[in-house]
């Protein structure tokens, strides 16, 4: 006890002889106890949701430039329908002869009555099927053969004289031949639609490789790269759109030839009905299967187009 009496008094002096410690005074809006609660987050308003008028506003002015080609094809289309009637209603003849070409009505009426008939749907569906057989064989052998032609010299050179001599023939011209090259009629029309399809598609793959930029090809070596490799990775995607020009003029082609083949040596399909057409004297199916055929392509073309704009979102 007397040991920390002593300690006691001896650290009482050196408490009273050392410097006070300052004391800051806090301001009065932190003195007060509901000053160091936090404030509550302040939340921005949700936008106001769109009302009806204000999204068809805002629809209309992303999809402006699709309108405007809409409304233009269709009134190009109404003034077309349009002089047609007029010049099959007045039976003009001023050198180009309308007096025996059906007027739209009478094709409509055509249709109404042949849409009733099974025979109709069945030279649609036939045609169709041929395009598709024809025109895949088509693409699978002339893709692939498009591009060794052009990566390789020498497959280029020794391909490529024969499919010149061979693509200015037209498909009217290898209809005899086709007939003694195949067993069957079905065979042989296959057989020039493929025709009609595969120069085209050739030519235009062949001219994309041509127009590969070199310096690709060169840095992708470089980084190391394999003949596979370059292919997949540099000459493919620089050919597609290529590609898909050859494959939407192919389409086209693929049509006439098959519409000259079936009218010649066909029994059924929609060029066969046109030309049967014709030969009985029925002036609105010819019509009418002219605009089938027409609206066939159109939408065959469309369809390739299409597909071209999923496999391409670059281009």
């Amino acid at each position: 006890m007397e040991r920390a009496a002593l300690k006691f008094s001896e650290a009482a002096p050196l408490a009273a002889t050392s410097p006070e410690v300052p004391t800051i005074a806090m301001p009065a809006e932190l003195s007060k106890p509901d000053a160091l609660e936090p404030e509550p987050a302040t939340t921005t308003p949700a936008a106001p949701a769109l009302g009806a008028a204000e999204y068809i506003r805002l629809w209309l002015s992303l999809h402006r430039r699709q309108l405007r080609s809409l409304a233009i094809g269709t009134l190009s289309l109404g003034l077309f329908l349009l002089s047609w009637h007029l010049l099959t209603k007045y039976r003009v003849n001023v050198h180009v002869r309308f007096v025996n070409v059906p007027s739209p009505e009478m094709v409509f009426e055509s249709l109404l009555k042949t849409g009733r008939d099974t025979k109709f749907v069945s030279h649609v569906l036939l045609s169709c099927r041929r395009i598709l057989f024809g025109f895949a064989i088509a693409a699978v052998i002339a893709v692939p053969l498009g591009l060794v032609m052009g990566r390789f010299r020498m497959v280029r050179e020794f391909v490529f004289p024969i499919s010149e001599m061979l693509r200015p023939i037209p498909a009217i011209a290898w209809v005899p031949m086709s007939i003694m090259l195949w067993p069957s009629n079905e065979e042989s029309i296959i057989f020039i639609t493929f025709l009609g399809s595969f120069f085209p598609i050739l030519i235009n793959t062949l001219h994309g490789m041509t127009m590969v930029d070199p310096v690709l090809v060169r840095a992708a070596q470089c980084l190391g790269a394999r003949e596979m490799s370059i292919f997949r990775e540099v000459y493919f995607p620089a050919t597609l759109p290529y590609v898909f020009t050859g494959l939407t003029i192919g389409m086209g082609v693929a049509w006439v030839s098959l519409i000259a083949a079936e009218m010649i040596s066909g029994q059924f399909g929609i060029g066969y009905f046109t030309w049967e057409a014709y030969s009985l004297v029925q002036y609105s199916d010819i019509a009418l299967g002219m605009i089938c055929i027409g609206l066939l392509g159109l939408g065959a073309s469309a369809l390739i187009r299409g597909v071209g704009r999923l496999v391409m979102p670059w281009d």
